[in-house]
């Protein structure tokens, strides 16, 4: 395979495949809508309750780490569904990990909304 020569122009283009990503992702999986909710929520009780740089690491990382998950499930699926379009208890087993590596980050980022947040609203009563 021929190495090409760096090209600031195709490093650019790549952000815009990555962005298309992402409008696909809002556009057509209906989850990830829910996740931004979600994020949307947590954001503006991240200013209201004024939680500390090391919380908004924490909160940035948890919904970072739900959006990837929801990513790499959506791809997992759709190549799947392209590879076999029948069902086969092998890909329904591929879509459940994907599904479940999901479930696993959004639990994890529930429990640091948890740790972040609940403190705060204690402290208001």
């Amino acid at each position: 395979m021929k190495e090409e020569k760096f090209s600031f122009a195709k490093r650019l283009k790549s952000f815009t495949y990555a962005f298309n990503g992402l409008r696909v992702l809002l556009r057509e999986e209906h989850n990830s809508r829910i996740h931004l909710l979600a994020t949307v929520c947590v954001v503006v009780a991240g200013f209201a309750f004024r939680i500390s740089p090391i919380e908004w690491v924490a909160v940035v990382f948890a919904i970072g780490m739900v959006f990837t998950g929801e990513i790499f499930n959506s791809s997992i699926e759709d190549l799947a569904d392209v590879v076999c379009p029948e069902r086969d208890e092998r890909i329904k087993k591929v879509k459940d990990l994907a599904a479940a590596a999901v479930l696993v980050s959004a639990i994890a980022a529930l429990i640091i909304g948890l740790i972040v947040f609940i403190p705060k609203i204690i402290a208001l009563f």
